[in-house]
């Protein structure tokens, strides 16, 4: 398994187009890709899941793949995250 710790850089008053596009990303690896944050550890392929997350500007998450591609896949949405806008 994969992970990589990440301060997210979304846009304070972000609505579901970034959470959108970030569940986009991660059904393109094959991967298991999950996103943990506080007590939650979430499926990143999963719409619901990761909007019940509620990231905010700063906000620090644990993105984890355990795969063939989990690094690609680890590193592709850490960038993201990173770098949402």
């Amino acid at each position: 398994m994969v992970s990589k710790v990440v301060k997210v850089n979304l846009v304070a008053d972000a609505e579901a187009r970034p959470v959108a596009v970030l569940v986009q990303k991660a059904s393109q690896f094959e991967s298991k890709v999950y996103i943990e944050s506080g007590d939650k550890k979430i499926n990143a392929k999963s719409i619901m899941g990761m909007m019940s997350l509620g990231l905010t500007q700063d906000t620090e998450v644990i993105v984890y793949a355990e795969g063939d591609d989990a690094q690609e896949a680890v590193d592709e949405l850490a960038a993201y995250l990173q770098n949402a806008q």
